[in-house]
């Protein structure tokens, strides 16, 4: 899924994709933990939340990890996933 902004769609510029993450939590997460990222996507796993999907950049990770910091969420992993949407190998 690419990220493009609409001036640069008017100036023809490539669509740069965001790398996809997957940040794995204790528990379940409270609904406005992920009010800022609309392009994530949270499932629970047993007593785990799985957050995953496209981050712009390091920034972005970075507050959303702030994000769940604010929240008391225990995160248990950060991993970036390939273009494809699965884990490195």
């Amino acid at each position: 899924m690419a990220v493009t902004s609409p001036a640069a769609e008017k100036l023809g510029a490539r669509a740069v994709e965001s790398p996809c993450y997957e940040i794995r939590v204790v528990g379940t997460l409270p609904p406005e933990a992920l009010l800022d990222f609309e392009r994530l996507t949270a499932s629970v796993h047993q007593v785990e939340t799985v957050v995953h999907g496209p981050l712009k950049d390091q920034a972005a990770l970075h507050g959303l990890l702030a994000r769940l910091q604010t929240f008391g969420v225990q995160v248990l992993e950060v991993r970036r996933l390939r273009d494809d949407g699965q884990p490195p190998d």
